[in-house]
């Protein structure tokens, strides 16, 4: 293998604060441990997490790096002792526990995927973190069936473009939350039966509607805070909730007898801070599950924008302003 520079660009977080803290530094390549794998970077996601992140709200797992970027995709030029799927020069997508906002990037070798054929590596930057977390979350954890009826919060989020996908490729009807009626526009165009703008509808009313006054078998939730009860009123009897986010409030006031009555199951789950057992067990999930829909043309990662890694803080105020569509990538 080439030798890896000695030296790289990073994105560092000079202080907690607004997008103008992300500054770009020098910092010495990492060398790879046993398990691991050194990725040059070509495409790194940007998630909420990062924004968080920034701003002092959702510090690094301990001995993790405290350069921000949680999923990135490129080019391995090492790897570590006792690895033996990866070679030099594979291309790989990769969730990272941090360090994705850079040239070079160290991830375990079972957190890594093949980039499917037809996807390229901008693409592939954008699967990591959310094809993982809506694959756990939807299917393992919140146990989606064909033909049951799935309300998915947050449609038009990279999340949400990954759900309305999934779901729907795996024989769900969906229902899907969004802000204005482009997104709601977007959102069908992914696959959703139904999309509620929820700045002049209420989501309740119109899921028990469309559900004959059922409610939906699973609902996904990136929102917390009010959502939560209200949730409880739009699931189906023995419905599940899942908490993925909470972008309005961590705390939620919640009459306690909807799910007792109803005998709902309410769960949620972080990615980040997960063993590497845990993680391994959702990549090879999601190799076995999804990377064939990818390759097939099926699914994919929705992307609203690029921006070159310098410029780390317009993706991140282009993130906060909740204009986007899908995901948001940087370009190296």
């Amino acid at each position: 293998m080439p030798t890896p520079p000695a030296e790289m660009t990073v994105i560092a977080i000079r202080a907690p604060g607004g997008p103008e803290v992300l500054m770009a530094e020098p910092q010495r390549v990492p060398a790879p441990s046993a398990g691991e794998i050194l990725i040059k970077v070509a495409a790194a996601g940007v998630n909420r997490a990062d924004i968080l992140q920034r701003k002092g709200l959702y510090p690094p797992p301990p001995g993790t790096t405290d350069i921000p970027g949680l999923e990135i995709a490129g080019a391995i030029v090492a790897v570590g002792e006792g690895v033996t799927r990866w070679k030099d020069a594979d291309k790989v997508m990769a969730l990272v526990a941090g360090g994705g906002y850079a040239e070079f990037a160290l991830a375990h070798e079972s957190h890594a995927l093949p980039v499917p054929d037809g996807l390229s590596l901008i693409e592939a930057a954008a699967v990591p973190e959310t094809f993982f977390t809506v694959w756990h979350n939807a299917f393992e954890r919140g146990r989606l069936a064909a033909e049951e009826t799935v309300l998915i919060h947050g449609g038009s989020s990279g999340i949400g473009t990954t759900a309305i996908q999934l779901a729907k490729v795996f024989g769900a009807r969906v229902m899907t939350t969004a802000g204005t009626p482009e997104k709601c526009a977007a959102c069908r165009k992914l696959g959703a039966d139904i999309a509620i703008n929820y700045k002049t509808e209420d989501f309740v009313a119109v899921t028990k509607q469309a559900t004959a006054g059922r409610g939906a078998d699973l609902v996904l939730d990136i929102v917390g805070g009010d959502y939560v009860d209200r949730n409880y009123d739009a699931a189906a009897v023995e419905g599940r909730i899942v908490q993925i986010a909470f972008q309005g409030a961590s705390r939620a006031s919640v009459d306690l007898r909807k799910l007792m009555l109803k005998r709902l199951t309410h769960t949620g789950s972080t990615l980040r801070a997960r063993s590497v057992a845990d993680k391994a067990a959702i990549a090879r999930a999601v190799e076995a599950n999804v990377l064939p829909l990818m390759a097939a043309g099926r699914v994919r990662p929705v992307i609203d924008s690029t921006f070159p890694l310098r410029q780390a803080g317009a993706a991140h105020a282009r993130m906060e302003s909740s204009q986007h569509i899908g995901k948001i990538v940087m370009t190296l």
